[in-house]
């Protein structure tokens, strides 16, 4: 048997009559905040700004919210999962506070090299391999052809082309770019 991914998930929708949602799946370090390298505690923490706007456009077009994230800080023990998951509900705050929704955060606590005991194990969630991506499409009964992701490394478009989402961007200056595409998508 296969590890899963972990999940944080404030609330499960109820799929019979939620089919065929879209999302904006989004990597977390990189692309929500700088990647200070893992990033874990609020005091961490430095925001990416043209995320909002991103997110904002994109909720306000019918996308849900999903950040999708390797993190192998639990993977070679540096934090917890509980130290993680706190600090995911912390960050999921943050975006409310800006009146966004993350529908919820799928992550990868292993590494098949690097992971020590129970996480260093080959599994099929840590990206490029599509397992976080397709749980979350199958948890939150999403329709990954109509979707996106955005990312910040070849590792994520990889894991985007592998589950078949529909489209998939590199983050780098072109955030106006981005944020446009959702506002066009709202018309």
């Amino acid at each position: 048997m296969r590890p899963e991914p972990g999940c944080f998930l404030p609330i499960k929708p109820d799929c019979t009559s939620s089919l065929g949602r879209k999302a904006l799946f989004l990597d977390r370090d990189g692309v929500i905040n700088v990647n200070h390298g893992y990033v874990h505690t609020p005091e961490e923490t430095e925001w990416i700004s043209p995320v909002f706007d991103l997110c904002r456009a994109a909720q306000t077009a019918g996308y849900v919210l999903v950040v999708v994230t390797n993190q192998a800080g639990i993977a070679r023990g540096y934090y917890s999962e509980r130290e993680f998951l706190d600090y995911t509900k912390w960050v999921h705050q943050q975006f409310e506070l800006r009146g966004i929704r993350l529908e919820a955060t799928y992550y990868c606590p292993h590494h098949a090299e690097a992971g020590v005991g129970q996480y260093r194990v080959k599994c099929n969630c840590r990206k490029p391999r599509p397992g976080m991506i397709l749980q979350a499409a199958k948890d939150l009964c999403l329709d990954l052809g109509q979707s996106v992701l955005v990312g910040d490394m070849e590792t994520d478009l990889a894991a985007a082309v592998a589950a078949q989402v529909g489209s998939h961007f590199l983050v780098d200056r072109a955030w106006p770019e981005l944020i446009r595409l959702f506002e066009v998508a709202d018309r």
